[in-house]
């Protein structure tokens, strides 16, 4: 996969204890990468990094702190880095809006400060969140070229690590022959997630205790999709950048088709079908913090450029990320390595590029 590019090099991925961090390197690790891993701690309890029993180098550190990034990159000399460690919650953020902005701002900007001086990066996948872009609750897709904005403090800060990004990228990688991309993407689910907040992963804890969940917003709508779907997106824009494409160093979506932008509530109601034990409520409280209402996003350009689709439909999806729980709280099972397989036979099928 991903024409071999990632076999026997060093990859340095902060926030690799993280949802999104630990498939991530599950899936490059199966491709042969050696995965340094720099992250503020294991964040949740469970976490699915430590139910993995992942194989790699584990350095507990904190991207605030610039000097202790650039001795881990000098020591470790890493080809390509994946940057995910992020303060990712909007309600959090409501209630630590400096820390939020310290990790999210202050710590990208580290991160590609430290890359100055280390000469073996050549390239950079910077993950940021559809919440970067100005929400006007538009109907229509956010495209990479509308502006960057945010109402809360988490969006704003993703905003602002965008602006960031463009100016280290025009200012000082340019000149050196350093590719850096920015990615968005949509709501991301799938196993492992247990972090605050999160809809899926809280109905399955409750339904598991035999509790009602509290529903805040059901006609919220959202660009759900596995985990994995914009993985394959980040790795095969890292393959694009190691191989020295200068014209994939920009801003890139991954999101799901449009049809797939779907309410909270009906999210629900699919989740339901496998799992029937699922008892929700409306909590209609007037002081909740603002969240948008719709939000999605256009990858025309992902599916033109790196010929990159969806593999996985809604219905798939959510059946795969409620089975993948369900397993777990009543079995003990962990379906992690069977989703991944199964994952990359459906891209197979599809004749999708990033197979071969």
């Amino acid at each position: 996969m991903f024409s071999g590019i990632y076999k026997n090099k060093t990859v340095f991925v902060t926030g690799h204890t993280g949802f999104k961090g630990t498939w991530l390197v599950l899936w490059l690790q199966s491709l042969g990468a050696k995965v340094i891993g720099f992250s503020l701690d294991i964040p949740t309890n469970p976490s699915h990094f430590e139910l993995l029993k992942l194989d790699v180098v584990h350095i507990q550190g904190d991207i605030r702190n610039l000097q202790n990034l650039k001795d881990t990159l000098a020591k470790y000399n890493p080809d390509i880095i994946f940057h995910l460690a992020a303060q990712s919650l909007v309600r959090y953020s409501y209630q630590h809006p400096i820390e939020t902005f310290e990790t999210n701002i202050i710590g990208t900007a580290n991160l590609f400060e430290a890359v100055k001086s280390t000469p073996s990066v050549k390239a950079i996948v910077n993950i940021t969140s559809d919440k970067a872009y100005e929400n006007k609750e538009w109907v229509y897709g956010y495209r990479e070229t509308d502006p960057m904005g945010g109402f809360d403090p988490y969006s704003a800060s993703k905003g602002c690590a965008e602006l960031i990004t463009s100016a280290y990228r025009r200012s000082f990688f340019e000149s050196n022959d350093i590719l850096l991309a920015s990615l968005r993407a949509g709501n991301v689910i799938g196993g492992g997630d247990w972090a605050l907040d999160r809809l899926l992963p809280d109905v399955f804890k409750a339904t598991f205790n035999n509790e009602v969940v509290q529903i805040r917003n059901p006609k919220a709508t959202r660009p759900w999709q596995h985990v994995l779907e914009p993985i394959s997106g980040y790795l095969q824009i890292g393959q694009k950048l190691l191989e020295g494409n200068k014209k994939f160093a920009d801003g890139w979506n991954f999101g799901p088709s449009d049809i797939d932008h779907i309410t909270v509530e009906n999210v629900l109601k699919e989740a339901m079908k496998y799992w029937e034990d699922i008892k929700v409520e409306i909590n209609s409280s007037p002081n909740q913090p603002h969240e948008a209402n719709l939000l999605k996003l256009d990858i025309s350009k992902a599916k033109m450029a790196l010929n990159w689709m969806p593999v996985w439909n809604f219905n798939t999806t959510i059946q795969k990320t409620t089975n993948w729980y369900k397993q777990y709280y009543l079995f003990n099972n962990i379906q992690t390595y069977e989703d991944l397989e199964n994952y990359i036979n459906d891209a197979h099928k599809l004749g999708l590029s990033w197979i071969k």
